[in-house]
């Protein structure tokens, strides 16, 4: 395989042309993917719209004919709004507390962009007459009058836990935008904030406090800060990266020329992925150009560090990019084959996010190989390349790493020991890491200290959560007309939410009906819903489509502390079927999605981890044809895993998305680094001499590079400590963990492993 390798490069090298058109070809294609990519998905892809219009329509028809005429009502949504204003006072049931707050809610609903808001005093009409019947006295009233209302609120189920805490302490605003007037987003913010602020300014002895949260407000904070720290970040991250480059090459040609292929691969990869209609997977934001740019710098920089040194030993371009090549390009090769065939495996998942991810990965590995393998010779061999090798002589690595290299004299004197070590501390530490359990929660994905989290926190505590979800009751045609059973049903049901501590307020017909004058069970009362509005009663009922909700609120504590709590409620639904053979339930929103997909997501991502290193050792084994070899490069790359898992077990941390991608980032750089030594340690090895010999030679040969990318990629991470985001801390902690601990696995540990396998039984240098 090397030798065909070999052969190919030197002839790519000696027919430039040929390469110069193989860059300019495929960087038109990203182009056009840039542009317009859809006039070349329609010509490679042919689909069928008519057919599949047709499936759809006579599907659809088949679900109208079989259910009966629906009511031309629109069911009141007590769950969906746009924002929320959160407001704490204890005043809210005196008269100029509710002054206030009729006041804020009319200049709110004055604001062209906002189309309602729904508070304590427009909950739907709960009597049995059907009459406007607004919660607070219009005009004056006694203080005795507001206590009185105040009894009355804390007794509606529309209005307790659903607009007014339990103390009454806390109240909310749920506003709903018309979209056509917004016209900033600071509107759907502050402004909010600002008009309530103006009036309570009117009223001095008021202590009202406001908070915005809700939907929009958490999507505006989240956008926000993605956009300045992308912006921000990658200008400092790279600006690090290109003085650190400066520092360490002493040389501008040089920084530039390492640069071209990971910037090319990257903007090869975003181009190409667009043909695929793969742009928008969440990962390919930003974990797929990062993991590009570091997987090419990598290479980039071997590359770039033997090529410097051929040509300044007196080589031309073209001589010093074939010879360069030659040494290091095959490393490159198996880098990249390696993480290819790893990401590659995350094309078995099950969720389509993960698989799409995988795709895209591939393709990027081999766009940013082929980046590497055309674009530094290629400009190694133009006049900025022939400047490249100054500063050779300056270099901080080359200069001092005479001294270094006694680091390796000092391994190779107590080899056994350290190896035996490595492997000690490696299992040790995966026995931590693999205790990482997943997790998620809605407010790590905000900044740290907007307003928008801290409104969600405080919703958590008053309310019992600011996030709803809702169990869908439905059965068959044999129940229909036994209201009884049905609304035993819903009764079971929302026994068995009130029984969990973490559930907040359900709310479903029984409540509604327990609400009404009267005495005596729900299941007694049935016949009394229709004398609800229908608006309402269609909220949580339809007896046309076989179908209840119960809704409920939910705490942001993270997934992994509602995963017991919603197995229970699965496990639940099959009791309560049990005895109701004809139903059917079903678990919903955005809260139990994320339970089932997202453990499924990270799951995907982590046993693909698993399976890249597995895959890893399988490739080096073969293309080095030595199980020995393949054996000895699984604790270099385990082990700074296996650290950073266990740091972050330690650290009270979860499985997360992020943490599994850059799990994913950091082993691809670990193993290219791994890589590079193994080549290097093969080619001295076959050049003769002791094992201790050629393991002093490959440190030499291959030291210099490693310990640039080292400080190279450790300077582009730290950058991004200061970033206001949690999850982009915890990605570039764990970079810097892994890749520094990863420099140690590859100078210390592998040198080690490689003299106890093949050196064992000659005799140690002294």
């Amino acid at each position: 395989m090397r030798y065909w390798f070999d052969k190919l490069t030197a002839w790519l090298v000696h027919h430039t042309w040929f390469m110069a058109i193989t860059v300019v070809i495929i960087t038109l294609i990203a182009i056009q993917g840039y542009r317009n990519p859809a006039s070349v998905r329609q010509f490679l892809i042919r689909n069928q719209p008519a057919e599949n219009q047709a499936s759809d329509n006579r599907r659809d028809e088949a679900v109208r004919t079989n259910r009966r005429q629906a009511p031309n009502v629109e069911a009141v949504d007590l769950t969906r709004g746009d924002a929320i204003l959160v407001i704490d006072s204890k005043k809210f049931f005196t008269r100029d507390g509710a002054k206030a707050l009729q006041s804020i809610v009319e200049r709110l609903e004055g604001l062209d962009y906002v189309s309602n808001v729904l508070w304590m005093d427009k909950v739907p009409i709960l009597n049995i007459f059907g009459l406007p019947e607004p919660l607070y006295p219009r005009g004056e009233a006694s203080p005795q009058r507001y206590a009185a209302v105040r009894d009355k609120a804390l007794k509606n189920p529309l209005v307790i836990g659903q607009l007014l805490s339990d103390s009454g302490e806390t109240t909310i605003l749920v506003i709903r935008f018309d979209w056509l007037f917004v016209r900033s987003d600071q509107e759907c913010t502050d402004k909010l904030k600002e008009v309530a602020q103006s009036v309570v300014a009117e009223y001095p002895d008021l202590d009202f406090r406001f908070q915005v949260t809700g939907a929009v407000p958490m999507y505006v904070a989240a956008i926000r800060s993605q956009q300045a720290n992308v912006v921000k970040y990658q200008l400092i991250g790279y600006g690090m990266i290109a003085l650190m480059a400066l520092i360490l090459f002493r040389g501008f040609s040089a920084v530039l020329v390492c640069a071209l292929a990971p910037a090319l691969g990257v903007f090869w990869t975003l181009g190409v992925i667009r043909y695929l209609n793969l742009e928008r997977n969440p990962f390919n934001d930003v974990v797929l150009p990062v993991m590009l740019a570091l997987v090419g710098l990598t290479d980039g920089v071997h590359l770039m560090v033997q090529i410097r040194k051929l040509r300044s030993e007196g080589m031309s371009g073209r001589q010093a990019a074939i010879e360069g090549i030659r040494e290091v390009g095959f490393a490159c090769f198996l880098t990249s084959l390696t993480t290819a065939i790893g990401f590659g495996s995350l094309y078995l998942a099950h969720h389509a996010v993960v698989r799409e991810f995988g795709y895209c990965c591939v393709i990027g590995v081999v766009l940013t190989f082929i980046a590497v393998i055309l674009a530094i010779p290629l400009a190694c061999m133009t006049p900025l390349g022939s400047r490249i090798h100054i500063g050779q002589d300056k270099s901080l690595i080359e200069k001092h790493l005479s001294r270094i290299s006694l680091l390796i004299d000092w391994v190779l004197k107590r080899p056994r020991a350290i190896t035996y070590i490595s492997c000690v501390a490696t299992v040790a530490c995966l026995y931590f890491a693999l205790q990482l359990q997943p997790d998620e929660r809605n407010v790590d994905k905000l900044p740290g200290g907007s307003e928008a989290a801290a409104g969600m926190t405080y919703m958590d505590k008053a309310f019992g959560g600011l996030e709803f979800g809702e169990i869908e009751i439905r059965w068959n045609e044999d129940v229909e007309g036994d209201a009884v059973e049905v609304m035993q049903v819903i009764t079971d049901v929302d026994q068995m939410l009130r029984n969990e501590a973490l559930i907040g307020h359900p709310l479903g017909l029984k409540n509604l009906i327990d609400a009404l004058p009267g005495e005596g069970l729900a299941t007694e009362r049935f016949s009394m819903i229709e004398l609800l509005p229908p608006p309402l009663k269609r909220a949580f009922y339809r007896p046309e489509e076989n179908l209840a909700r119960v809704t409920f609120r939910i705490q942001d504590l993270g997934i992994a502390k509602y995963s017991e709590v919603f197995g229970r409620i699965e496990a639940g639904f099959k009791t309560i079927q049990e005895n109701h053979p004809n139903f059917s339930f079903e678990l919903k929103g955005s809260a139990a999605w994320r339970w089932r997909n997202l453990f499924q997501v990270v799951m995907d991502l982590a046993s693909s981890l698993g399976s890249a290193a597995f895959i890893i050792f399988v490739v080096l084994a073969v293309a080095y044809r030595s199980f020995w070899m393949g054996l000895a490069s699984i604790v270099p790359n385990a082990f700074p895993l296996a650290l950073t898992g266990t740091v972050l077990y330690w650290a009270g941390q979860s499985l997360e998305i992020v943490t599994v991608c850059a799990f994913t980032i950091c082993l691809g750089i670990a193993v290219d680094d791994t890589i590079h030594f193994l080549t290097r340690f093969e080619q001295e090895r076959l050049d003769g001499g002791t094992v201790a010999a050629a393991l002093r030679r490959s440190f030499v040969g291959v030291g210099s590079a490693l310990i640039m990318t080292t400080v190279i990629l450790i300077a582009g991470f730290s950058t991004v400590l200061m970033s206001d985001s949690r999850d982009h801390r915890i990605f570039a902690v764990m970079g810097v963990l892994t890749i520094s601990t990863a420099l140690l696995g590859d100078l210390i540990f592998l040198p080690a492993i490689l003299w106890f396998i093949y050196g064992r039984n000659e005799k140690k240098d002294s």
